[in-house]
């Protein structure tokens, strides 16, 4: 799969800024409550049932991407710190605690761990304790404290359930749940909020949001009159005025296969950047998964292939099945090697997505008391 070079900037402007009205900026949080039964409600499948799933690989791949994310963020924290220095993370909306591998490997001290569904969080917290069992009697495993709390990051300050509400943390990540705090103005002021204050100046906020200019793209293309869109893998259906989107409570319902099925929102970017930088984040980073792919394959590549983050497809199968078309365009009929790839329906599905970084501005103090940062533009 390949891509273009990345860039911070939307590669192009699919809404008028000046006619993207903001018609739900004060309203409340009525989805939570659906978000959060949706994912205790979801039942955690075993591996023999997730390697039947049409988007195993889609799944490998994106897990993939959050370590790449996760690898390169804690690499440039460490480039920062002494030999020792404790290394202090916030996963928020951890779900079932998916990157508990990724924080053992990134030798972190401390870990905080909180989500919306409360099932997911006792989940996350017995993996913790699990791998916690094995460090310890591994000659060589690597232990970290940790906290865990159910909680709405989108309505709760987080820090006032720390143990240590003045603990200075230097990541924090938010993977594929970033977007449900757009349901208003309120909410997504909170979540920044959340993902701010408790970082040292120079930590990171890293973050897999669903790219609302590719989305509305994809709408657009699908006709004048369409209200959804998708493949045999997933859908989106707008339950929201698509002339006239809102910055904030843009709604639709999204369908991925087997693993989502609730209302998700569209996240404005430059309203997102203002909100960052009204909490003291500066963007560093704006990439969709496809450039992210192609520009960190090669240091990823080995990774990738432990993951299984691509479907091994010989030359028989694409040369007969139109969900790797794509392969045959590539290499014509002559080609003998199996190559690495994913389907069409998972590709158009993973590239819903893109990565951004933020980093946390130092600050100083104004006559009255309030921070003021000091952004590198």
């Amino acid at each position: 799969m390949a891509g273009t070079s990345a860039a911070i900037a939307p590669p192009e402007n699919l809404y008028n800024d000046e006619e993207y009205l903001d018609a739900s900026s004060t309203s409340g949080a009525a989805n939570t409550h659906v978000v959060a039964h949706h994912y205790n409600e979801l039942k955690e499948a075993g591996r023999r049932e997730r390697h039947k799933s049409k988007i195993y690989f889609m799944r490998n791949f994106n897990n993939w991407i959050k370590s790449m994310l996760i690898n390169e963020y804690m690499a440039k924290i460490k480039q920062q710190k002494r030999v020792g220095d404790a290394l202090r993370v916030l996963d928020m909306c951890c779900g079932k605690g998916g990157d508990l591998l990724n924080w053992d490997k990134a030798t972190i001290s401390h870990l905080i761990c909180t989500d919306i569904a409360e099932v997911s969080v006792e989940q996350c917290q017995r993996r913790y304790q699990e791998a916690l069992q094995r460090a310890e009697k591994s000659k060589f495993g690597h232990k970290f404290t940790a906290e865990f709390f159910a909680c709405d990051s989108t309505l709760v300050r987080l820090r006032e359930r720390y143990k240590d509400a003045s603990l200075q943390l230097n990541l924090v990540s938010c993977q594929f749940a970033f977007h449900y705090c757009f349901e208003s103005f309120i909410q997504a002021d909170c979540m920044m909020r959340n993902a701010a204050e408790c970082l040292e100046p120079g930590g990171y906020f890293i973050a897999t949001i669903p790219d609302a200019y590719e989305i509305m793209r994809r709408l657009k293309a699908a006709g004048p009159d369409a209200r959804s869109f998708g493949n045999d893998v997933y859908n989106i259906e707008f339950e929201c005025d698509t002339d006239a989107l809102p910055l904030f409570g843009a709604k639709y319902q999204f369908h991925l296969e087997g693993v989502v099925d609730c209302p998700e929102f569209l996240v404005h970017f430059p309203t997102l950047v203002k909100l960052g930088r009204k909490h003291g984040l500066q963007l560093i980073k704006r990439s969709t998964f496809a450039d992210y792919y192609s520009d960190t394959l090669t240091q990823g590549r080995q990774l990738l292939q432990r993951m299984s983050g691509l479907e091994t497809v010989h030359p028989q199968r694409y040369n007969n099945d139109e969900q790797f078309v794509h392969l045959r365009k590539v290499f014509g009929t002559q080609r003998f090697a199996p190559v690495g790839s994913l389907s069409k329906s998972e590709w158009e599905a993973t590239t819903l997505y893109l990565v951004c970084a933020f980093k946390k501005c130092k600050n100083s103090w104004d006559a009255n008391g309030l921070p003021v940062f000091e952004f590198d533009d």
